[in-house]
């Protein structure tokens, strides 16, 4: 990519290698390179979240499968680290901020790479707001003073999801101001959420494994479920719960120009992010099982889910001390996604292929952070929040949906991965490159080509899964809204509409500066302003 920044200051943190190491990649180091190892996988760790997630979905896939869904946790975990282990190959080598537009765009092509970033985009903003949704779901039960429209703290009531907005608000507006004061501070605060989060799940499996009722063979519990068309159905509902929290792992690769060594610290990071995900989620899933109450569907196991087991099971005591943790974790896993989408805007808007990219590629001089891009997703992110005061079933569906295009832009990665394999990728890519520490490059070697293609069918079968019109899925409640049982497929067609109108703004820009630089004309129409792909 040609290089389109502005020098930075000399006051810039970064070593001098590793930013020659980026201007060989095509880019002028901007931004300080604060982020040590275990800020890089706190910046995954945290997006995945699993005691968010966990916490405000458990309800979802336990209504679908009963105790049996577990065994989707597994499975899901298998798919993703198919795909982590791709993504460590790439961030090996392209350890550039916009990690998934990077990648694709290097491997796919310029068309096929802006799509895959743009889908990212669209994903990670109304990811953004999804986690902030998950305040409603903790902090009116630690507190009913945290309930400030009306009585009723449910997201599917009116009161709800108008509470759901105000608290969003005041959380994006303090992750936004963090997001701009400096990465360094959200490492800080990133990093101790994070620390807080796995002491608390280490915690609470513990305090449930020894007040747990049952063994573990309860989810082996599939009666009742299924009916004539079997457990097969039901299972690949309640794998959706899965599906959307073992995600955002590649947020290590998205802070690549602030990491530290990238080459050799962002590929551990990403992997480590899932397997520690992997772990801690299905050791607590477990043990919410064994400790529940009862493991009838029709329960408040299948309404209120992980903050029902934790109060009834370990008092109001203890359990408002993890629902307090819940809480933390909750704050940083909105964090760490509006930090990283910030990432991938400054990445885009950088090589001049989206709307207002001169503002938005914008570094601050003092900070050392894109800050018009980080509130450009904050309000993009509230505008989400707000539909839910208008159609409470829309949280559902909002979220299937972003995880649906974030698996579709992974796959936009892998796929074309896979054919540059036969290309020569790794070897051909970066051949003679080490890390700071002057290590070989993360590689699979043999394994990469099996690994790869596994990596594409998986990324396939799981974006049909999230996508398909399930009523049961994207309109739960309320009256049949056919909209919201297709939702995720008119979102996608939605999606790409806005994509192409953006596009098209952009190359309208383009086609300004070209004729302010060129007045006689001579310059090719349509080119693109200092994008080339390297």
């Amino acid at each position: 990519m040609a290089d389109t920044t502005t020098a930075p200051s000399e006051s810039t943190l970064s070593d001098p290698a590793e930013a020659a190491d980026l201007g060989e990649l095509g880019y002028t180091q901007e931004l300080e390179r604060n982020i040590g190892t275990y800020e890089s996988f706190a910046a995954g760790f945290s997006f995945v979240s699993i005691l968010t997630t966990v916490f405000q979905l458990f309800a979802f896939g336990f209504s679908f499968g009963g105790p049996g869904f577990f065994w989707t946790w597994p499975a899901v975990f298998a798919g993703q680290i198919l795909v982590a282990l791709m993504f460590a190959e790439l961030a090996a080598r392209w350890p550039i901020s916009g990690a998934i537009y990077q990648w694709s765009t290097r491997l796919g092509g310029r068309l096929w790479g802006w799509t895959a970033g743009w889908l990212m985009l669209v994903a990670q903003v109304v990811t953004v707001a999804a986690a902030a949704i998950a305040l409603q779901v903790v902090l009116p039960s630690l507190w009913s003073g945290f309930q400030f429209a009306g009585d009723d703290p449910s997201l599917a009531s009116k009161s709800g999801s108008l509470n759901a907005v105000i608290l969003g608000l005041i959380l994006l507006t303090a992750t936004t101001v963090i997001n701009a004061i400096g990465v360094k501070v959200m490492a800080i605060i990133n990093s101790a959420g994070v620390t807080c989060e796995i002491v608390g799940v280490i915690l609470l499996v513990i305090c449930l494994f020894s007040r747990s009722k049952r063994g573990p063979g309860v989810v082996l519990h599939t009666e009742g479920l299924g009916g004539h068309s079997g457990y097969v159905w039901p299972l690949l509902i309640s794998g959706l719960m899965a599906a959307y929290v073992l995600v955002g792992f590649d947020s290590a690769g998205e802070l690549s120009e602030e990491t530290r060594d990238a080459r050799g610290t962002a590929p551990k990071t990403i992997v480590r992010a899932v397997v520690f995900s992997g772990l801690f989620g299905a050791l607590l899933l477990l043990a919410a099982m064994m400790a529940a109450p009862t493991v009838s569907t029709d329960s408040d196991m299948s309404t209120v889910g992980m903050p029902y087991v934790v109060t009834e099971r370990l008092g109001p005591v203890l359990g408002r001390f993890f629902i307090a943790d819940v809480v933390v974790a909750a704050c940083v896993c909105t964090l760490a996604i509006q930090t990283a989408t910030t990432r991938m805007v400054f990445s885009m808007a950088r090589d001049r292929v989206l709307p207002f990219s001169a503002k938005l590629a914008a570094v601050s001089p003092r900070f050392r952070t894109p800050i018009n891009a980080a509130i450009v997703v904050g309000v993009f992110a509230v505008a989400v929040l707000v539909l839910n005061v208008f159609q409470p079933a829309m949280y559902t569906a909002l979220a299937s949906v972003c995880i649906m295009l974030l698996y579709i832009a992974y796959l936009m990665v892998t796929a074309p991965m896979l054919l540059r394999r036969f290309q020569g990728f790794p070897k051909k890519d970066a051949p003679n490159v080490t890390t700071a520490a002057g290590k070989p490059l993360f590689t699979l070697g043999r394994w990469g080509l099996p690994v790869n293609i596994l990596a594409v069918v998986w990324g396939v079968f799981m974006t049909i899964n999230l996508g398909w019109p399930r009523a049961a899925v994207y309109n739960p409640v309320g009256a049949a809204h056919w909209y919201l049982r297709y939702f995720a497929l008119v979102a996608l067609v939605v999606a790409l509409a806005l994509g192409a109108v953006a596009y098209w703004r952009q190359r309208y820009e383009s086609n300004a500066v070209l004729a302010a630089l060129d007045p006689d004309g001579e310059a090719a129409p349509d080119a693109e302003v200092g994008v080339e792909l390297a």
